[in-house]
C-alpha cells in the first residue's frame, strides 16, 4: 500500500509540473474567493531562494518587476541565495487557505494579494501592514493578534511576576469568554464580548496606563510588552466589534507548520517560478487538508478534469467538490477535531469552575 501511495504520488508531481498554468487559475480562483471574504488571518515565513544561476521569472507582473530588481541587487553581491518569503492567507468564512510566494518581505507582497480587499486583516502588528492600510486610504479594517501581546506579557514573567500574572489573569478571561462565544452565532458572539469582554479591556487599559506601572521602565522586558499593548490597543481591541473576527491569528499562523515542514523535505526554492509554482500547489493541499479530504484523491481529480480543458474553478473548490466526493472525506480527521475542541472546552469549564471557588 505504501508503494502504491509513493508510485501515485510521483505520478501526481509529473502532472503538476505538466498543468502549471493549469494549476495556477484554480488557485487564483481560490485567491478571489478569500479576498471576497468579511475576514482574512494572514502570516508568512522565511524561505531560501536560491540566485546565482536560476532562471528569471518572465513577464511584466509587478511581482516579477520586485524579483528582478531583488535578484540583480543579490547577484551584484555575488550571492548564491537570498531569504524569501511564503505567505499565508486563511479565511474565516470559506474553508481555504491560500499562500503566496514572494522574493522579499517587502510589503508590496501583502499589497498586491490584499488589492480591493474590504474586510478586516487579521495578523501581527508588522508595520507593512499599517502601510498598506494607509495606502489604501483605510479600504479594509486592522486587528492585531492578541495571542503575540500575552506571548511577550508570559516571556516577562520573571522581569515582573505580580504585573504579569494580573496581566495574564484577564488575558484567561478574555479568551474564556471566546471560547464560550465559539459556540453562538456571530450576532450573537459580538453581544457575548460587548456584555463581558469589553468591561475586562477597560479594566486592562486602565492598569496599563495607570499609576500602578509606572515603576517599570520602558527597556525593561515587561516594559517592552507594555509598550506593544499600549500601542497596538486599538488594533487589539477591533475584534470587539465583529463577531466574525477572531480574538487572535493562531489558525493562521498554524498554516506556518505545512511550509516549515515542507522545507525541510525541498531545503531550497530553485528559482522565483518555482516559488510561484510551490504556492499554488500549497494552495490546493492545503484547503484540501483543511476540508479533511485525502489530498492525493482530489489532486488527482482536478488534475484529471483541468486536462480535459474543465475551467469551472467553483466546483473544483475542496468544501465544493467534497460534497459530491463522500468517499474522500477522512472521517477520522473530523472525528478528531470535535475530540480536541470538546477536551479543550472540558478544560475551561474546570478552570472557571476552580476560580470561581
Amino acid at each position: 500500500m505504501l508503494a502504491e501511495k509513493d508510485y501515485l504520488i510521483e505520478q501526481l508531481t509529473d502532472r503538476v509540473e505538466g498543468q502549471k498554468e493549469e494549476l495556477a487559475k484554480v488557485a487564483v480562483s481560490l485567491s478571489d474567493l478569500v479576498r471576497a471574504g468579511p475576514v482574512i488571518g494572514t502570516d508568512d515565513t522565511p524561505v531560501t531562494l536560491v540566485v546565482s544561476k536560476a532562471p528569471l521569472p518572465a513577464g511584466d507582473a509587478p511581482k516579477n518587476e520586485r524579483a528582478l530588481e531583488v535578484i540583480a541587487k543579490a547577484r551584484a553581491q555575488h550571492r548564491g541565495s537570498i531569504t524569501a518569503r511564503m505567505w499565508a492567507y486563511r479565511s474565516i468564512t470559506v474553508p481555504i487557505n491560500v499562500f503566496d510566494f514572494t522574493v522579499s518581505r517587502h510589503r508590496d507582497g501583502p499589497a498586491d494579494f490584499l488589492r480591493g480587499f474590504r474586510g478586516t486583516l487579521m495578523a501581527d502588528c508588522y508595520s507593512g501592514y499599517e502601510a498598506i492600510h494607509s495606502e489604501s486610504g483605510g479600504q479594509f479594517t486592522r486587528a492585531a493578534c492578541l495571542a503575540h501581546a500575552r506571548r511577550k506579557v508570559f516571556e516577562a514573567c520573571d522581569n515582573h511576576p505580580v504585573h504579569t500574572s494580573v496581566l495574564l489573569a484577564w488575558f484567561e478571561q478574555l479568551y474564556d469568554i471566546d471560547d464560550r462565544g465559539n459556540q453562538l452565532t456571530p450576532a450573537d458572539r459580538q453581544a457575548l464580548r460587548d456584555t463581558e469582554a469589553r468591561p475586562l479591556w477597560s479594566q486592562i487599559s486602565d492598569y496599563i496606563d495607570g499609576d500602578t506601572v509606572t515603576n517599570v521602565l520602558p527597556k525593561e522586558q515587561f516594559g517592552t510588552a507594555l509598550g506593544y499593548l499600549r500601542n497596538h490597543e486599538e488594533l487589539f481591541l477591533t475584534y470587539l466589534d465583529d463577531g466574525l473576527v477572531p480574538i487572535d491569528n493562531n489558525d493562521a499562523e498554524q498554516l506556518m507548520k505545512q511550509v516549515t515542514t515542507g522545507r525541510k523535505n525541498w531545503q531550497v526554492i530553485g528559482s522565483v517560478e518555482a516559488g510561484y509554482r510551490a504556492a499554488d500547489l500549497m494552495t490546493l493541499v492545503s484547503s484540501a487538508a483543511r476540508n479533511d479530504l485525502d489530498v492525493s484523491i482530489y489532486l488527482k481529480a482536478i488534475l484529471d478534469r483541468l486536462l480535459t480543458g474543465d475551467t469551472d474553478f467553483h466546483s473544483m473548490r475542496p468544501d465544493i467538490w467534497k460534497q459530491s466526493h463522500p468517499e474522500a472525506v477522512r472521517i477520522y480527521r473530523q472525528e478528531e477535531r470535535r475530540n480536541r475542541a470538546g477536551a479543550k472546552l472540558v478544560r475551561r469549564a474546570r478552570r472557571r469552575h476552580a476560580a470561581a471557588r
